[in-house]
């Protein structure tokens, strides 16, 4: 979304990059961030999937065990530490709560996870919340993840549940950014929020696809009737709902970040959080519209739906009136009465069939007129 500085060429211009292994336990890097994570979980600690020390916006060696990397952080002029860690227990996580000094309840919600995008401050230290989304086209589909950050003086802790949103590229561009790392741990909330904040895009544009399609379709003859129309409207409106449930809650939280009312973000990068808060809103504008415009979807197709039910039942019933005037000079003639009118007449029955006849044609063509058929 934003490009700090100059980054170099390519990603293993910078220092440190090299330590980045191409395959970890037979996984590509480049295949499957989230089975990478997965595969280095253990290499550092429980549940860390990876963790660096940064200093002159660069990267100091390659994976460094967390207490060394805490120590030589603190006692570096600008440097910090930034470890990542995927789904952990409460168990894996003490070590690194007990390092940092971690809030009990932001330690809770980190490790629990299910939690609305929300800014909490604990002395100081932030802790922030962001709804990750993915947009799975094939199955129309919203999947939700969450990333925690704990933002420090010396130190920044991302926390990622669910399949969306890896941050492994985000390490790997940031890394490539060597003027924006210098800002500190403002730099890596920034390069998260602007990484989570672009997949509300790409999932707004998936999104928007289909609903077009969708929309198509309920006026479109030859597909109008099928009944699967509907369920399509009514899944993507559930999908809708659960993107701008996502989304919307992140605006309270980056407005007080680009107001400068979080101290622990540094004011050289609120300029930068401002063009994500943009991002956002236009995220949050399709997601408002979409709801709108798959209400409307919706009513239209439900107003075809019950026009053609009245149209189904006006050919109903004009076929019960034709049937039932036919019915009634039978009826009569079934009664079995001796005095009855043409009964000894040879040409009495053909009269009767042809008056049903008659009366049949007629009232068809009335029908007709009337656009009851």
């Amino acid at each position: 979304m934003i490009a700090f500085g100059s980054p170099p060429a390519a990603v293993g211009g910078s220092a440190g990059a090299q330590d980045y292994p191409r395959a970890v336990n037979g996984v590509n890097v480049n295949r499957d961030e989230t089975a990478l994570e997965r595969a280095t979980v253990d290499s550092i600690g429980p549940g860390i999937v990876d963790c660096a020390l940064y200093a002159e916006g660069t990267r100091q060696g390659g994976q460094v065990p967390l207490d060394v990397a805490w120590e030589t952080a603190r006692d570096a002029g600008d440097g910090f530490v930034w470890i990542g860690l995927y789904e952990p227990t409460t168990e894996q996580f003490e070590a690194v709560s007990t390092e940092f000094g971690l809030h009990p309840l932001a330690v809770e919600d980190a490790v629990n996870a299910h939690q609305r995008a929300k800014l909490e401050i604990y002395g100081d230290i932030a802790f922030a919340v962001f709804k990750t989304v993915r947009y799975v086209d094939p199955e129309e589909l919203i999947e939700v993840g969450e990333v925690m950050v704990f933002l420090g003086p010396k130190f920044v802790v991302t926390v990622r549940h669910g399949k969306a949103g890896s941050l492994a590229s985000v390490r790997r561009q940031l890394e490539a950014n060597p003027d924006m790392l210098r800002a500190g741990p403002s730099a890596v909330l920034h390069a998260v929020v602007d990484h989570i904040v672009d997949g509300y895009g790409t999932a707004a544009e998936g999104l928007g696809n289909d609903i077009d399609d969708a929309e198509f379709s309920v006026f479109d003859s030859a597909r109008a009737r099928d009944d699967q129309v509907t369920e399509r409207l009514y899944t993507l409106k559930r999908e809708v709902l659960e993107f701008r449930r996502a989304v919307r809650p992140l605006a309270e939280p980056l407005g007080r970040i680009v107001r400068g009312d979080v101290p622990q973000v540094d004011p050289r990068t609120i300029e930068y959080f401002r063009d994500v808060e943009d991002h956002l809103l236009r995220a949050a504008e399709h997601a408002d519209w979409f709801a709108e415009l798959l209400t409307g979807t919706l009513g239209a197709n439900m107003a075809q739906i019950q026009s053609r039910e009245n149209a189904d039942m006006r050919k109903i019933t004009a076929w019960v009136a034709i049937a039932s005037a036919n019915t009634l000079i039978v009826g009569i003639y079934g009664q079995n009465f001796v005095y009855m009118p043409e009964l000894q007449w040879k040409y009495g029955y053909p009269l009767m069939l042809t008056l049903m006849l008659v009366i049949s044609v007629c009232m068809y063509r009335g029908f007709k007129r009337n656009h009851w058929f």
